[in-house]
């Protein structure tokens, strides 16, 4: 049986779904030329989230919470029943109090109550939302009798049952643990309706005295009458979560004469409904099964778990890779059943790692409506107004590297809005609209996942940015360097362009700190700017952190892997297609058609040798950068091409130059993975941290 502590976890799980659903809800509202043609559907979603989050925080005693969700919910109350209009400043204030109801699960969540200051604006300027169009914000006084009233959940009535369809007669009696355990008897109405055409009527006979009702038990039980080509199983299914929380009886009905069910309970036909103002009912009028079928299934893991089975899988790679390995050594490789059963287990393999990372992936969606806060706050401290758009919120991503992208996203957003984007004088002058446009962005590319921030403002000042550069002696004075190397330097340390220290910026924290983030996830970012047009970063990730593909490469004895995703193309060139660069330099270049690509011999730049390999005996691996740097990586030879699994080094070695990870071959030796950003980026004129000469002949 779970405990309380589960069962309350599982509340805050839901409470970030139903978050979700409410910020949906509102970028419709918000959405929406002219506000007011918001459909009421949408309306009710807003409202269903907020009053099922009160509801549980109500079940666990978060006071804190309730009374923040009671004040808003009275709001939208208002808002559906046509007593408030949607407006401008309605949708801003609604979106803020999503926001800093958002604050108030996080809170509890950590057994925390934010203080009661931090949202009494918000909780004043939304009575006043009541006020303002001569709507009462809603008293606390005794009633004096307690009358049912008919409640409507979609439109109306179902209309009479079809003799050609199967119908069904259910009672459900919930027992007193039933709301204890999270669950909501609407949301499992909500679920038959699924299934075709309800009608519920709750039966009154349980309920007490009001001076003897308490507000946290459920009193009501419901007979309901469903019509749809479903199943009894199918109907089973839906109390599946409370089967031993409630009485339950399902019982399919005859069109005529009364069924024996009917007869001893009461339960009437279809044909002889009363009119819907002659019973208090709860109807809720749904497609068929067809048109609209139950939603998928899913299981909440732990994430312990999924972990210990990707590092399995991982193992389980290794192994694969380590039994092909010795049948080949054994001189059995030809075997043609052998051979075959080996490659059987090789796609296994990758099909189960593959099926095992679809686990931790899910939608940036999430990520990105966090960022949508990010925007407002950013906005409202700069003075700027701004349109955020998102494309691709569906992307799946690993969930670790999502967890991760929050600190680098922020700042990128934030030096978006605060030195991307002119002020509205400006943008005026320009020619330009007054609020300006970010754009948040993700797609799969390549084997990878692309997530961009873009803006429409004024593009990277080069000319300040190069000054800056040199006035602080991060380059020469004299120093002539290309547009994308004055970009690059927005990402040292301590580098920034801001005249004076604000709270969004100044203090010379941030692209730095964006790109070591970035390049710890194995990812790379980034920039181009156009003057006038804008500015976009690019943050490129692998789909996983586990597992990638890999050429395994022999350097001067040693083996090494560098990932396939950054090689365009493998060649081993004639003496004739390798030229010196200059007298003495020691530099490399190879053609390549119409072009000249440098040439970096791995075992100078990691200290292996020194002197470069011999043209004549080198094989080069072309690889390119998202930003189309291109250089030619020289090895000894070329072995294999496996999928290989991530260990990363950084937690017990630090950062190591030109090395992304490592990981272990079938022959059971560890090689490095190497980082063909970083030895593309490297300045080859300075001294390489890992080699041994001063003067590197590559």
């Amino acid at each position: 049986m779970s405990s309380a502590s589960d069962i309350k976890e599982t509340f805050f799980q839901e409470c970030d779904d139903l978050l979700e659903s409410l910020n949906d809800g509102l970028a419709q509202i918000n959405g929406q030329s002219p506000p007011v043609e918001v459909d009421s559907e949408t309306i009710n979603a807003i409202f269903r989230a907020v009053h099922s989050i009160k509801g549980g925080a109500a079940a666990f005693r978060l006071q804190a919470l309730v009374g923040f969700a009671h004040a808003y919910e009275n709001t939208l109350d208002a808002l559906r029943s046509g007593k408030i209009a949607v407006t401008q400043d309605l949708g801003d204030l609604l979106q803020r109090a999503a926001d800093h109801l958002a604050d108030h699960v996080r809170a509890a969540r950590a057994g925390q109550d934010l203080a009661a200051e931090t949202g009494a604006d918000l909780t004043a300027r939304l009575a006043a939302s009541l006020a303002s169009d001569g709507v009462c914000a809603p008293q606390t006084e005794a009633v004096s009798a307690f009358v049912p009233l008919a409640i409507s959940f979609d439109t109306g009535f179902a209309d009479a049952l079809s003799p050609t369809q199967k119908q069904w007669a259910i009672r459900f009696a919930p027992l007193p643990g039933l709301i204890d355990s999270g669950n909501d008897p609407v949301h499992i109405l909500r679920e038959l309706a699924a299934l075709g055409t309800v009608t519920a009527r709750p039966g009154l006979d349980r309920l007490p005295p009001l001076e003897e009702l308490d507000p946290e038990v459920l009193f009501l039980d419901w007979q309901i009458d469903l019509e749809g080509e479903v199943s009894e199983d199918d109907i089973r299914h839906v109390f599946d979560f409370v089967g031993d929380l409630c009485q339950l009886e399902i019982n399919e009905l005859t069109t005529m004469p009364l069924c024996p069910l009917a007869e001893e309970t009461g339960l009437i036909t279809p044909n002889d409904l009363p009119p819907p103002a002659a019973l208090p009912a709860v109807a809720v009028q749904a497609g068929t099964a067809a048109s609209a079928p139950p939603a998928r299934a899913s299981l909440r893991v732990d994430t312990d778990h999924v972990d210990r089975l990707i590092n399995l899988v991982g193992e389980l790679v290794i192994n694969q890779s380590v039994l092909s390995r010795s049948v080949f050594e054994a001189g059995l490789g030809a075997e043609p059943t052998l051979a075959a059963a080996l490659s059987d287990l090789r796609n296994l393999s990758r099909d189960i790692q593959e099926g095992v990372m679809s686990i931790r992936a899910q939608p940036v969606k999430p990520l990105f409506q966090r960022m949508a806060r990010i925007v407002r706050d950013a906005s409202d401290q700069a003075g700027k107004r701004v349109e955020f758009i998102t494309l691709g919120e569906g992307t799946d991503v690993d969930k670790t590297v999502i967890e991760q992208l929050v600190d680098p996203l922020t700042h990128m957003i934030r030096n978006a809005i605060d030195h991307g984007l002119e002020t509205p004088e400006a943008r005026r002058s320009a020619g330009k609209t007054e609020a300006g446009q970010v754009r948040l962005s993700a797609a799969h590319r390549s084997g990878r996942v692309v997530i961009e921030v873009s803006d429409d403002g004024g593009g990277i000042n080069r000319a300040k940015v190069l000054h800056i550069a040199q006035s602080k002696g991060l380059v020469a004075a004299d120093a002539v360097l290309s547009d994308s190397d004055i970009d690059a330097l927005l990402f040292l340390p301590g580098f920034s362009t801001a005249d004076s220290v604000t709270s969004l910026s100044g203090r010379g924290v941030g692209l730095d700190v964006v790109k070591s983030a970035i390049r710890r996830l194995g990812g790379r970012l980034t920039v181009s700017s156009n003057p006038g047009q804008g500015t976009t970063m690019s943050i490129s990730l692998p789909l996983t952190l586990a597992v990638l593909d890999g050429m395994v490469v022999e350097v001067a004895g040693e083996t090494m892997v560098v990932p396939i995703a950054a090689i365009a193309q493998t060649l081993q060139p004639s003496p004739d297609e390798i030229d010196h660069l200059g007298m003495g330099s020691g530099g490399l270049i190879v053609r390549l058609r119409d072009r000249f690509i440098p040439v970096v011999d791995l075992g100078c730049l990691l200290g292996f040798r020194d002197v470069a390999i011999a043209t004549e005996q080198m094989v080069l691996l072309i690889v390119e950068t998202d930003t189309g740097a291109t250089c030619a990586l020289a090895v000894d030879a070329i072995h294999d091409q496996q999928q290989v699994v991530i260990k990363g080094l950084e937690e017990n070695y630090g950062r190591v130059p030109f090395v992304a990870a490592a990981t272990i071959l079938g022959n059971g030796r560890i090689a490095l993975i190497l980082d063909p950003e970083d030895i593309i980026g490297f300045d080859r004129k300075a001294k390489s941290p890992l080699a041994a000469k001063e003067d590197l002949p590559c």
